[in-house]
């Protein structure tokens, strides 16, 4: 398996690596990967990889029975292959930004309602949340948004840990997914925003909220019977 460097580290931007396997001369599993595969509300990273000079472009990445598959624009990877990754930092970092952002306001809106997320996206330019919710409050997702924000002027570490899966179930709070369970595995990775959340994520951070900068609400809408959607973006 390809081991998940981005776990590791997230501001890695660049990394050796290994063909490991390559199927109809375009979808590369490499020995190990800075490249996020879609998951989790996350979208997957996107960059070069480059051999002898030769650039493709690494247009998705995905994970399929466990393997990190990356889709180059292009054949010309073989297996053996000594290789260049290098991601889309400014992309990744913005997706970073958005994802701490997503725990913090998620936390803030989940302790003062008691809802839980029923669905999630980030994107570059903007974020999405739907939230299990009777009642239909603008002034509410706007009151934790203003919470958040001041939240994100302090110097609050982000931390990211493993914790054996039965420890990790008994926080409260470490599952905001709604009719959701993290996979069957025996560890679990936490990501921990000291002293306002602890969840369990598979997703790449910033290490203090103050790096979030500030997020803006764009819109909220009734989506059916106790599902509400709320959109907010980063500023810049």
């Amino acid at each position: 398996m390809s081991r998940p460097l981005y776990l590791e580290d997230s501001y890695l931007k660049e990394c050796e690596a290994q063909v490991e396997m390559v199927k109809e001369s375009k979808y590369v599993v490499l020995d190990q990967t800075i490249f996020y595969p879609k998951g989790g509300g996350q979208p997957n990273d996107t960059g070069i990889i480059i051999k002898e000079g030769d650039v493709y472009s690494v247009v998705y990445v995905g994970k399929f029975s466990g393997e990190i598959s990356h889709e180059v624009d292009r054949p010309g990877l073989n297996i053996g292959d000594r290789i260049l990754c290098r991601i889309d930092w400014d992309r990744r970092y913005r997706l970073m930004r958005s994802h701490t952002s997503a725990h913090v306001l998620a936390s803030i809106l989940c302790n003062r309602t008691g809802a839980l997320i029923t669905g999630n996206e980030l994107a570059p330019d903007k974020v999405r949340f739907d939230f299990n919710l009777e009642s239909f409050d603008r002034e509410i997702f706007m009151s934790c948004v203003q919470e958040a924000n001041l939240l994100f002027k302090k110097n609050i570490p982000v931390k990211t840990y493993e914790l054996p899966r039965e420890e990790a179930l008994k926080i409260p709070g470490v599952i905001k997914m709604a009719e959701a369970l993290p996979p069957a595995i025996p560890r679990l990775r936490i990501v921990e925003i000291e002293g306002v959340d602890r969840q369990a994520d598979g997703g790449t951070h910033v290490r203090n909220l103050n790096e979030v900068g500030e997020i803006v609400f764009l819109k909220a809408e009734n989506k059916g019977r106790n599902n509400r959607r709320i959109y907010y973006k980063l500023i810049p």
